[in-house]
């Protein structure tokens, strides 16, 4: 393996490049189907597309911390990190639509876009109901076509198998998580230890610790490589997604591809949200906890901002999130890896946890 820096862009283009050319088969094995089915891998495509690719770089840098691969591996492996990104587009897809979302990374959400196209063909029936529907179907299809990447991705299967069993506990981990998130929606309260327990199974893990245990297990990593993974993904995990619930609140919309105060609007009970209410008055809680799930004005969005700044709770998610990151890369400098990778992986930590990603 080469000893240059890594390059961030390139191997976006590369996964990018993978992504295109899986759902470019999958498309010609589905075209009998007919112009529906098309419409169906057209939104795939657009669902795969851009993104940061955190998932597939920390599969990347799970195996480059066993073992360097081989040329033949490194095409094997970029596939195989291809295949969390279509988990993450599975995962996005399915979460829009239970939470109502109009945009995803500032375009029409799928549910949205499925909505918009049976009214301009003036179909039968509900559009919103065609909507749910294409995009219960996508997410499903996307999650189909994650396992076959994966399993076809060019590996012996005494690499694939291993690699299948983190797999398939990363995407159970993730529907119960979802399904935790949906049941504290509809309660409309989490304390914080039910809202970092949310955070931690729908988000962190399959967002980091996985991806290093897949892309590890691919190496032929052993259970003691993984656990040292694991206490360096785990709360670094952590840490991205409360740096992604802070920016669902505060973060630019021109940055994030969300509405401003999405969080807000979608009725997210989040470590922030729990520990405003914690902090503030009776009467303030009130106005939080009424307004939560709403449609919310720009001068809303400010005013809940506003108690959410005053409770301090912005800042004590921050000291969390430097505290978690201080514990990752604590566990990283402990953990026998190779030295490129470290260095690869201390980048990624910072990137994952900065104010604005």
């Amino acid at each position: 393996m080469t000893s240059e820096p890594f390059d961030t862009a390139l191997f976006r283009e590369r996964i990018q490049s993978v992504l295109d050319d899986f759902v470019d088969e999958q498309s010609v094995r589905l075209t009998p189907l007919g112009p529906d089915a098309a419409a169906l891998v057209a939104e795939a495509h657009r669902s795969v597309t851009g993104g940061k690719r955190f998932r597939a770089a920390f599969c990347y840098w799970g195996f480059h911390a066993v073992a360097a691969p081989s040329p033949d591996e490194e095409k094997a492996l970029l596939r195989a990190c291809a295949a969390l990104e279509l988990l993450h587009a599975s995962a996005l897809v399915h979460d829009d639509y239970m939470d109502a979302s109009d945009v995803r990374r500032g375009r029409p959400a799928t549910h949205r876009a499925f909505e918009s196209l049976h009214r301009e063909r003036g179909w039968n029936a509900s559009a919103a109901q065609y909507g749910a529907s294409a995009a219960i179907l996508l997410g499903d299809l996307l999650l189909t076509w994650a396992d076959e990447l994966l399993r076809r991705s060019g590996f012996g299967w005494d690499r694939i198998g291993p690699a299948m069993d983190v797999f398939d506990l990363c995407r159970s981990e993730v529907v119960a998580g979802q399904f935790l998130d949906v049941s504290v929606q509809a309660r409309g309260r989490a304390d914080v230890e039910t809202a970092m327990t949310v955070l931690r199974y729908k988000s962190a893990k399959y967002s980091i610790e996985r991806p290093l245990h897949v892309g590890a297990a691919l190496a032929g990593a052993p259970s003691e490589a993984l656990e040292e993974l694991t206490a360096f993904g785990l709360p670094l995990g952590e840490a991205f997604q409360l740096r992604d619930d802070q920016l669902g609140v505060f973060g630019d919309p021109e940055v994030t591809g969300k509405p401003a105060g999405d969080d807000l609007v979608e009725g997210k009970r989040t470590v922030l949200v729990a520990l405003t209410l914690d902090a503030i008055s009776p009467a303030e809680a009130e106005v939080l906890q009424s307004a939560l799930g709403t449609a919310l004005s720009s001068e809303r969005v400010e005013e809940l901002r506003g108690i959410i700044r005053g409770s301090g709770a912005d800042h004590q998610v921050e000291a969390v999130i430097d505290e978690l990151a201080r514990l990752a890369l604590e566990a990283l400098d402990k953990a026998e890896v190779r030295d490129q990778a470290r260095g690869a992986l201390r980048d990624l930590a910072a990137a994952a946890t900065a104010r604005v990603h």
